[in-house]
């Protein structure tokens, strides 16, 4: 028997206020108003991620050239990830009050100093400054992570059924960062006498156009605390929607972080040159943010969850490849399968995140699933190179198994659940 699409169960989809206050009317003109704002948001998800993958391509490598012992290089990494986690609850706030333009126009900012500090800190030798520039540029990754959730309000207010498909094509945008970013890396990692500072300004230059294209956005927007009240967070959480979907988020993103962090450094210790391990990680990107194009779309056919756990699949495949070798192409394919699992479980559990909370409530829920992204992604950042040096890469692999079995069986819990309640709802 057919179940019913998950968006109909009463305690998975609550009846709310719109997002933002109001509605729009749909129609021509506000479906047209709301695509020119999507196209925005993916041009600034297109820039974060020339940012994000080309900061993934060489931190591993500018740190173990500066840190005082191998198992420091990817510290990088992790100072980034920590200043996205200790960013995050305090981004979605503040875009709560002050709207996601102001929000993402800062965030570009912070971009542009921290990769400035990360190359003064190439140039000068020093591992501290490194990390210091990527700790900053961490906080322009938090409020740039809620261009997803942008996407959304941009529905809300203006075409409510583009909501799938937005959020969607927005983390499609992440695509232009796979191929570019490498590609850039290659091309200024030897622009200035120190390897890889050339990098890093161009990483400024980057987040300098972020900055203008933010500055374009105009989303609909009223401060949270006019959207009336709203419940304890405890009462949220309480949602197995709410439960699933942060331990979906999290889950893909931090056994995702755990390997793509670790794979410069593997394919280097494995006698791979960086343009090699570079074309792997622009290949897992553009795998991590094409089907964007289409992942809406397979949503609303099969189902939320079943895409989910389509994603889940792909992960345990991804372990399967790595472990059967070390060869270039068990990289590529281990880390293209990795990307398209990434992307199904990533932006699935983003859409089920979307029907646990009110307007009033979507800053701090917003904000609390970030958080828990982020934490893990600095687990999984400060485990790899270490994990890495003790294990080798074949077993790293064998790490992401027993969180992706834990969040496989819940995704499968809230759906077979799902499906029991249908007949109550028909």
């Amino acid at each position: 028997m057919r179940c019913v699409p998950f968006a109909a169960h009463p305690a998975a989809r609550p009846i709310r206020p719109p997002i933002l206050g109001t509605v729009l009317t749909h129609s021509p003109d506000a479906e047209k108003s709301a695509r020119r704002q999507i196209t925005l948001l993916v041009l600034c998800q297109a820039l974060l991620y020339v940012n994000n993958v080309t900061l993934i391509a060489v931190n591993g490598l500018a740190g173990l050239a500066l840190a005082p012992s191998p198992l420091w290089a990817t510290l990088p990494i992790t100072t980034y990830i920590i200043g996205s986690a200790l960013t995050t609850v305090p981004a979605s706030l503040a875009m709560g009050r002050w709207g996601r333009r102001a929000g993402f126009m800062f965030g570009a900012a912070m971009g542009c100093i921290g990769t400035a500090i990360a190359a003064a800190g190439v140039l000068t030798g020093s591992f501290v400054l490194l990390c210091a520039g990527t700790f900053v540029v961490g906080l322009y990754n938090a409020f740039a992570q809620y261009l997803r959730f942008a996407a959304a309000d941009v529905a809300d207010a203006y075409a409510p059924s583009l909501k799938e498909r937005a959020i969607s094509w927005v983390l499609a945008g992440g695509i232009v960062g796979g191929i570019i970013g490498p590609q850039m890396s290659k091309l200024t990692r030897e622009l200035l006498p120190v390897t890889f500072a050339g990098t890093y300004v161009a990483l400024a230059l980057v987040a300098v156009i972020t900055l203008i294209v933010a500055s374009l956005l105009r989303i609909p927007h009223k401060a949270d605390r006019a959207h009336g009240p709203a419940r304890p967070l405890a009462q949220i959480a309480r949602q197995p929607a709410f439960i699933v979907a942060v331990l979906a988020g999290a889950i893909s993103f931090g056994a995702m972080n755990l390997l793509m962090t670790a794979t410069p450094l593997a394919m280097q210790v494995c006698g791979f040159g960086y343009p090699q391990a570079a074309d792997v990680i622009m290949w897992h990107v553009i795998a991590m943010f094409a089907p964007g194009f289409f992942t809406g779309s397979l949503i609303r056919r099969f189902g939320l969850l079943q895409v989910m756990l389509a994603g889940c699949a792909l992960m345990f495949i991804t372990v399967v490849i790595a472990h059967a070798g070390l060869s270039y192409w068990h990289f590529w394919f281990a880390l293209f399968a990795l990307g398209v699992g990434w992307n199904f479980m990533f932006t699935g559990a983003t859409a089920l995140l979307t029907r646990t909370y009110t307007s009033a409530e979507k800053s701090k829920v917003q904000g609390v699933n970030d958080l828990a992204v982020f934490l893990t992604m600095i687990t999984s950042s400060a485990a790899s190179g270490a994990l890495l040096s003790a294990t080798g890469w074949t077993d790293l692999n064998l790490w992401s198994l027993p969180p992706m079995i834990v969040t496989t069986a819940a995704i499968a819990w809230l759906l077979l659940h799902t499906r029991r309640a249908a007949p109550a709802t028909a």
